[in-house]
């Protein structure tokens, strides 16, 4: 096997990690003696052991020696203390001769400061394994500890003439069960999914996650003038998943009714009429949300690309032509010129059956975060 294999194997490990490790970043670990893997590991959630401790534990519970073997790592290793102990210093303890690691950390923390200790401890370090992939594994982490906000994912399904909505308003279902299975997998991946009030009335959503052992995200609701229905789906469950109604009402008795059903209220100032949407993100980032999943309708859409919120589109395209005036996954004002245009960069294609996932990242970022 190679070098790219190893990390491969580490990669696939990460991703177990997927919706529980948050805000703490996705790593997974393998030990290889003379080309074999003798032990893994990975970080399984929030607060447990990171992922090189848990590939020691993996070598301690078996009785595997490991001194003088290779590590490989998708992530470069801690050297502070958090909710566990530096991974450096295990690695020092455990003997280990050589470190393989994918992406650097860009936590001021860590930032080149783990590689350098386990250089001056004589380890032989190697960087960059798979690093795209590795990189791509925690875009979230990267976003949230470099900029302090969410990262935002704007998500939407359309027809190949551009509609997610039919003239009257229908729009179940657009994608095939393949895509919206994937949907819930993005909702376990994302900290929170946000909406408009928009998005409530008409279509009355839960937003969970329905996977096996899955993660229900939080919710929340751009409801300027709170209009939200209190009979809808989601304020009957707000009590077991928590959901969060960011409005600019100051009607006191109105905000109580949405508490007493269990839901959060946070005020925000107004923007052109509306929850003003940067500052909403940097109060969630303060309280260490680290992704959102955008599933709001034209307008919000709309909104939080103009306020450069966005830092990822997801458009999930069905070979379907719809026609008439059904609606678009971007409404609002729009830009005035060809070259007003938000640019996106394609980064992944994915075929779900007869559907297709575009994956984009926004290049420019017209509003001010």
């Amino acid at each position: 096997m190679t070098n790219e294999d190893f990390m491969q194997e580490a990669i696939r490990l990460a991703k177990l990690g997927m919706g529980f490790t948050s805000p703490n970043p996705m790593v997974g670990a393998v030990i290889v003696r003379k080309g074999e893997i003798i032990a893994e590991g990975y970080h399984r959630k929030y607060g447990d052991l990171h992922a090189e401790r848990s590939a020691f534990a993996c070598c301690e519970e078996n009785g595997i020696e490991c001194r003088g073997a290779d590590m490989y790592v998708t992530l470069e290793p801690c050297c502070h203390h958090g909710k566990q102990p530096p991974c450096t210093e295990a690695i020092i303890a455990h003997g280990i001769k050589r470190v393989f690691i994918g992406s650097s950390d860009p936590n001021p923390l860590v930032a080149g400061k783990g590689v350098q200790i386990l250089r001056d401890h004589g380890i032989e370090v190697t960087e960059g394994i798979l690093k795209e992939e590795c990189d791509a594994l925690n875009e979230i982490f990267f976003h949230y500890i470099t900029t302090g906000t969410p990262f935002v994912t704007m998500k939407y399904a359309m027809t190949l003439d551009g509609k997610i909505a039919c003239y009257n308003g229908e729009s179940r279902w657009i994608t095939g069960e393949a895509a919206r299975s994937h949907v819930h997998q993005e909702r376990l991946r994302h900290s929170a999914v946000m909406v408009g009030v928009g998005t409530v009335i008409a279509d009355d959503p839960l937003l969970t996650c329905r996977l096996e052992n899955g993660r229900d995200p939080l919710r929340i609701i751009c409801d300027s003038s709170l209009r939200t229905p209190l009979g809808c789906n989601i304020m009957k469950t707000a009590r077991e998943v928590p959901t969060i109604i960011a409005t600019t009402s100051e009607d006191n008795e109105l905000a109580a009714l949405y508490e007493k059903a269990g839901c959060r209220i946070i005020r925000t100032p107004s923007r052109d009429g509306h929850v003003d949407l940067p500052f909403l993100m940097k109060l969630l980032g303060r309280e260490r949300l680290d992704s959102i999943l955008l599933e709001g309708g034209g307008e919000l859409n709309w909104s939080a690309l103009r306020d450069g919120i966005v830092s990822k589109v997801q458009a999930y395209i069905a070979p379907k032509l719809f026609g008439g005036s059904g609606k678009s996954p971007l409404s609002g004002q729009g830009v005035a010129a060809p070259s007003d245009a938000f640019m996106l960069e394609t980064v992944n294609i994915t075929h779900f059956g007869e559907d297709i996932l575009i994956e984009s990242r926004v290049k420019n970022v017209h509003g001010n975060n």
